[in-house]
């Protein structure tokens, strides 16, 4: 066979293994327009993300199993029934950001697991009364920015166990569109931001029973009036008016404080209400504790503070975004508060005892003003344990800004000015555990961290000015997990700069040029980031320093990255050595070549490797070898042009390979057959050839029921040039395996080999063909009459050769017709003119009760009288009943019938009657066959024919 035949053979068979795949396309794990992401337990939660794709219509090849759906950022214009029909274990909808105007009644009837629903910022005009049929379990509803503007009163009927409904930014008008939703039995939190509501009236709404809300936002309204005056609202903990009565002060109306007993939090950010109105709704909530008063500038110059200051039970005050002079000075009377929300106020400073007073005082937020120091008042806060100066104009920290506040556990100072740091400073945070101080320019940390804070637990240092650290520079933070150091300015690391951090787990730092490895004393940093501005060499420690490397044996996590475009870092197998239990590994713009095939050789362990923007062209699959465990591989950005290697190692963990941005034209999709464990592979962005070459990869992308291939439907064609910006998938691949010599040679042979066997099938098994071609006749002819259940119209069928006629009309007829009284068919004078033959005889034999088979030597010779006997023995044999009776003419020798095999095995298994032994005794002859007429239609077992054995037995 000439090699493209066989080639096309393989092919074929190919084919027919696939094809049950091919056949249940619901099988194929890579989306067109979707990917996948699974959780830890593939059998558990299957995310699919179709989010900015364009799409127009729900995608019809989403997984059965899928647990969670995000189509937001689309095209969708409606909801059609059918969308969702297979998906009875979605728990998580997503369909924000779409043009849909209409949802289908019953759209969501199979969702039955569903729990969260987000049809957000849509077009959405109505809610029918069968839109959310089948939602049983659906707790969260977010429906807000569409044009809803009517509501059916049975709509949220099926919804028995929603608890949050978001509706803001709607067209919404009366409070009794809302109703359906108060009448639900769990609902909790409720908005209704962002509508047209001119007032909200619970005297309009007529519910049987109380609801449950708990939360209520009702903020962006042009709120005239707001009232409750029933208590349908006992469990009502949280109101947001926040700009509400932009067309009107707003009036608050709710005569019985009792009402709102166990409101804890009011929002009234940029609420036009009067004074007069505010001080009563104030002075009526006995439990609010959390209050906020955003943009409230007006009522601030009123000295609306001094009434808030009033209520015994707030703990938190929100005064963020309020530009007021000296704002901090109206608080000097709010001793209560624990939390004070400052930021935004454009403040210089906190005026000196607004503060002081505040001896509960645990949070305290200036962020995002134009502070120059630390206020002095903090000094007072003994209470305080979170202080946010983060973004103000702070330049200078003294020893006594933070003298009393012992009790701080998060201290925020991220960019501001700040250029150095004293040793006295955080020396009595003995409970400091988050200090953040990025983004400042700090040059000295002044041995401020050799003695504390003990209890630190994460410091970020990142984006300073320092150059240098010292031996012991962070000695005093026994506690510390996590520490970012990251910098350009970072010139020398000291040989003990990290000694002392004991319980340190994660690091991110930028190194120097010459820096060798010192990381002495982390025996428990678990990740490591390092990141380096430009060229240089990540290098083994000196030999009397080799003892370090295996203080970060529990190191897991490893990440190398260079910003230099033109880096050229070096990576020593030394290095890696005492990484054991390293399990994750990337490099990023590390080096112009490949790593050392050695490079993992002491990390059996891993399963992780990540290298990019690196230049791979001539890696060696050696370097795969040590590390059998890999489970996920990065290789992006790395000048790629074949995944022949992938086949060349053991890597059956493999479940995650990602290849994009590389010179990818040709996969061999034998290589993924040696990974057998792999369910993700994306090779976004490379420059495929449409052509024969690749299409075993796209059948194998088509067909394939394990591995996801991300976004295969979107790769595009580089190559050939008139193939250029065409889909990969859509390539035609059909005539890449019409190979026309390939089929001449089948066709060929398939018609030599149907000539030789037809030709012995003529010369030798001709006869046995015809009996069975006629015998099929009969079984039809057979099963017909017995449905039509018809009468026999004749008594027997005799059956004989022209050549006997004659003895047939002068002996048979005159005994068996006149004298006996029997009516024969016979072919000469009952056959129907113009009908087949073959109709007539089946027809003569079904419709007699028995058939007499003359028989002669001429009998045997001829092919009608052989066809006619063949189907009565068939009829025999199929009726199991006595049918057939044979009259010899001749004495035939058995041996002259064993070419006739029928006949002959029929004279041997039934007696027969035969002329010429009857002699002058004719009378006997035909009392027999008149004994044979007369027997019924029993079973052939009770056969009463009786006469000599054959001639010849």
């Amino acid at each position: 066979m000439p090699p493209g035949g066989r080639s096309s053979l393989c092919f074929i068979l190919r084919l027919l293994v696939l094809l049950p795949f091919v056949l249940q396309p619901s099988l194929a794990y890579s989306l067109k327009n979707c990917t996948i992401d699974y959780s830890d337990d593939p059998l558990d939660d299957v995310f699919v993300d179709c989010s900015s794709r364009e799409l127009v219509i729900v995608p019809d090849d989403l997984p059965r199993h899928v647990t969670s759906v995000k189509l937001f950022h689309n095209l969708l214009k409606k909801i059609h029934r059918k969308d969702f029909g297979s998906l009875s274990k979605l728990r998580s909808l997503n369909l924000q950001d779409n043009y849909i105007t209409h949802v289908d009644d019953g759209s969501f009837i199979h969702l039955g697991a569903l729990t969260t629903l987000d049809i957000r910022s849509n077009r959405l005009t109505n809610l029918t009364a069968n839109l959310f049929q089948g939602l049983s379990n659906l707790t969260v509803l977010v429906l807000s920015t569409n044009h809803i503007k009517l509501i059916h009163t049975s709509a949220f009927q099926f919804l028995s166990s929603l608890q949050t409904v978001m509706l803001g930014f709607n067209n919404l008008q009366q409070i009794t569109d809302i109703q359906p939703i108060l009448q639900l039995a769990h609902l909790q939190e409720l908005s209704i931001s962002y509508n047209l509501f001119t007032s909200f009236e619970t005297k309009d709404l007529q519910l049987s029973k109380s609801s449950g809300l708990k939360v209520l936002d009702v903020s962006y309204n042009k709120l005239k009036k707001f009232s409750i005056t029933t208590p349908i609202f006992p469990h009502l903990q949280s109101i947001d008016l926040s700009r509400c009565g932009q067309a009107g002060v707003l009036k608050w109306d709710i005569p019985d404080k009792s009402l709102l007993r166990n409101i804890t939090h009011l929002y009234l950010g940029n609420t036009l209400i009067p004074f007069g109105e505010i001080q009563q709704v104030l002075q009526s909530l006995d439990s609010l504790m959390h209050l906020r008063l955003d943009y409230m500038e007006k009522l601030i110059h009123k000295h609306l503070l001094a009434i808030v200051c009033k209520i015994p039970t707030l703990r938190k005050l929100d005064l963020f975004w309020n530009k007021v002079p000296n704002l901090s000075a109206k608080l000097v009377s709010c001793s209560q508060l624990s939390e004070l929300d400052l930021s935004d106020t454009h403040m210089t400073e906190l005026s000196k005892g607004s503060v002081r007073s505040m001896r509960r005082l645990r949070s305290l937020n200036v962020e995002h003003n134009l502070l120059t120091k630390v206020p002095d008042d903090v000094r007072s806060l003994s209470s305080l344990e979170i202080l946010n100066l983060s973004y103000n104009l702070i330049s200078e920290l003294s020893c006594d800004d933070f003298i009393n506040t012992t009790r701080l556990t998060e201290l925020y100072l991220t960019s501001n000015f700040i250029t150095e740091l004293n040793r006295c400073i955080f020396e009595n945070f003995d409970d400091l555990k988050v200090l953040y101080m990025s983004d400042n320019m700090i040059r000295t940390y002044g041995q401020v961290f050799n003695v504390g804070p003990p209890n630190l637990v994460s410091l970020d240092l990142s984006r300073n000015f320092v150059s240098c650290f010292d031996d012991g520079e962070f000695q005093g933070l026994r506690s510390l997990k996590y520490l970012d150091l990251v910098s350009n300015y970072i010139e020398r690391i000291k040989h003990e700069a990290f000694d002392g951090l004991n319980n340190l787990e994660t690091l991110v730092v930028s190194l120097p040029l010459d820096f060798r490895y010192n990381f002495r004393g982390l025996r428990h940093l678990e990740n490591l980031t390092v990141h380096f501005s430009m060229g240089g060499s990540f290098q083994s420690p000196h030999a009397d320093d080799y003892e370090a490397v295996f203080d970060v044996e529990c190191l897991k996590v490893f990440t190398i990255i260079c910003s230099d475009s033109h880096s050229d870092i070096s990576l020593d197998v030394q290095i890696l050595q005492a990484m054991k239990h390293l399990e994750a590994f990337t490099a990023d713009n590390i080096s112009v070549s490949a790593p050392d095939p050695i490079t993992f050789q002491f990390n059996p362990q891993l399963k992780r490797l990540t290298i990019t923007r690196t230049d791979l062209s001539d890696l060696d699959p050696e370097l795969f070898h040590p590390i059998p465990n890999l489970e996920v591989l990065d290789f992006s950005n790395c000048y790629l042009k074949s995944l022949d290697f992938l086949a060349q190692v053991d890597l059956s963990a493999l479940r995650y390979l990602k290849v994009t941005d590389n010179d990818l034209t040709v996969i061999n999709e034998t290589v993924f057959q040696s990974l057998p464990a792999l369910t993700y592979l994306d090779l976004g962005n490379n420059p495929f050839t449409c052509d024969c070459s690749n299409a075993g990869f796209i059948q194998w992308v088509m067909s394939n029921a394990q591995t996801q291939v991300v976004n295969a439907h979107q790769y595009t064609c580089s190559f050939p040039v008139a193939q250029q910006g065409r889909k990969l998938l859509e390539f035609n691949t059909e005539s890449c395996w019409m190979d026309v010599s390939f089929i001449c040679f089948i066709s060929s042979t398939c018609l030599v080999v149907l000539t030789l066997l037809s030709s012995f099938i003529y010369h030798f098994l001709r006869w046995q063909l015809a009996y069975g071609f006629y015998l099929f006749l009969a079984f039809l002819y057979d099963s017909r009459k017995k449905k039509k259940g018809t009468p026999h119209q004749f008594d027997a069928f005799v059956s004989y050769n022209v050549h006997d006629e004659a003895w047939v009309y002068r002996e048979m007829l005159p005994v068996l017709e006149e004298e006996q009284g029997w009516r024969l068919c016979l072919h000469h004078r009952d056959f129907q003119p113009g009908k087949p033959i073959m109709e007539n005889i089946t027809d003569a034999i079904y419709g007699s009760r028995k058939t007499i088979c003359v028989i002669s030597r001429h009998y045997l010779q001829s092919e009608w009288c052989s066809r006619e006997i063949q189907m009565a023995s068939f009829r025999l044999f199929d009726e199991q009943k006595d049918v057939l009776i044979l009259l010899f003419l001749e004495e035939i020798p058995t041996q002259q019938l064993s070419p006739y095999y029928r006949m002959r095995k029929l004279v041997k298994r039934r007696t027969y009657l035969s002329w010429p032994q009857a002699g002058q005794h004719t009378g006997v002859f035909w009392q027999n066959v008149r004994r044979a007429l007369e027997t019924g239609d029993g079973p052939t077992d009770n056969n009463l024919l009786t006469g000599p054995a054959p001639a010849g037995e």
